[in-house]
């Protein structure tokens, strides 16, 4: 395998809901521009219509007003609910921000995340896997096949259709399906030869099945003629990083009463499943879920090891889920910690700067003595030199 790469998964999360929805957008901003300027490979946006907390209502049009303002980092799709979508209009739209960002688009897909969004279109939680299924099936034609297609269904019809504009990326862009806990997403990918992000297997109620994930994903790509590779494979965790496990612990102390009350009260994350009622006992649970790092760099490093032996294989790439816990200030140390120690850890980048040093270590005593003595020789021969001009 490759070596890994690192990201955030931003849906994003802002709470509580009267708060400047305008500044913490930009906020959402300046937290990718940061992560380009540290180092991180990518980022991916999420897709919601209701609940007040998850902002980013279309992840295209994010993507194409933040790519501007980056240079290096990938930007996905976190993801794009298809059964909401007429597929071409989203492969259409993909290509042009293919062209836009000069290749650094990613394609997320999803059924949809919040049952109130799909509730207002007149979908029922029922159908969308269903959906997203056939969906997925429809976009992948127009994406790969220069052959018209034609095809009626109870949300869209399409006649003859076709996209007008290759992609930038050859073939495409690259296309992930999303997996909770169940193997609907890992069965889709297989299917098709996606990647796949898992969201929530690392939690105590999905570490069983993070294995299981990728053991669906090879067995469906042998079904259908496709090639399974781990370095497509996303997982996604919760941390928040600072110098000490105690300052981290103070840290969240601002914000997740709020996130865990969201999600036991607003939202339905079957991917986690909070329990408690004050701050201590959400602390608590997230620091149980199997899934949460609330501590130090340190042991952000032993967690992502121990994810990696739990994927029987390893994955591509660890992306840590954004949230609001901690004031913004410490939100922004969190990433810059995780982009100084962690990165460089896993990549291996630091490894011949530690080496070089450890060498040096070791020759140190006898080269400086070495070092003092050419040092006086010298200036005892510029001495004599100079007396004997005099």
């Amino acid at each position: 395998m490759s070596r890994m790469r690192f990201g955030a998964f931003i849906p994003p999360h802002h709470l509580p809901t009267n708060y400047n929805p305008t500044y913490a957008l930009q906020r959402d901003v300046e937290i990718v521009k940061l992560l380009d300027d540290i180092g991180y490979d990518e980022a991916w946006f999420g897709e919601h219509h209701s609940g007040g907390v998850e902002l980013i209502s279309d992840p295209m049009l994010f993507i194409a007003h933040v790519a501007a303002q980056t240079r290096y980092i990938r930007l996905g799709t976190g993801v794009v609910s298809l059964p909401y979508h007429n597929p071409l209009w989203v492969a259409d739209r993909l290509a042009l921000l293919d062209h836009l960002t000069r290749g650094r688009v990613m394609l997320g897909l999803g059924p949809g995340a919040l049952a109130t969004d799909a509730a207002m279109i007149g979908i029922s939680p029922h159908e969308q896997r269903d959906a997203l299924d056939l969906d997925t099936e429809v976009l992948m034609h127009l994406m790969t096949s220069d052959e018209p297609i034609s095809i009626e269904t109870a949300r869209y019809t399409l006649v003859d259709a076709r996209l007008q504009l290759d992609f930038y990326q050859d073939p495409h862009p690259e296309v992930v399906a999303a997996a909770v806990v169940s193997p609907s997403g890992p069965r889709l990918a297989g299917k098709h030869g996606l990647g796949l992000i898992s969201i929530g297997a690392t939690m105590k109620a999905g570490v069983d099945v993070l294995g299981m994930h990728w053991d669906v994903v090879e067995q469906r790509a042998r079904e259908f003629g496709k090639v399974a590779n781990r370095d497509r494979w996303r997982v996604v965790g919760l941390m928040h990083l600072a110098d000490t496990k105690d300052q981290a612990l103070a840290d969240v102390r601002y914000g997740i009463r709020e996130f865990c009350d969201y999600l036991q009260h607003t939202a339905a994350a079957p991917q986690m499943q909070v329990t408690g009622h004050d701050i201590d006992s959400y602390i608590d649970w997230a620091l149980n879920t199997g899934s949460t790092v609330i501590g130090t760099w340190q042991d952000a490093i032993a967690h992502i090891e121990n994810l990696v032996s739990l994927s029987n294989g390893g994955f591509g790439s660890y992306l840590l889920f954004d949230h609001n816990w901690a004031p913004y200030a410490a939100k922004r140390h969190h990433y810059e910690l995780f982009g100084d120690f962690v990165l460089p850890y896993f990549r291996g980048t630091s490894r011949r700067m530690q080496k070089s040093e450890a060498a040096l270590r070791a020759v140190r005593d006898p080269l400086a003595a070495a070092q003092q003595e050419a040092i006086a020789a010298f200036r005892a021969r510029h001495e004599a030199e100079s007396q004997g001009r005099s």
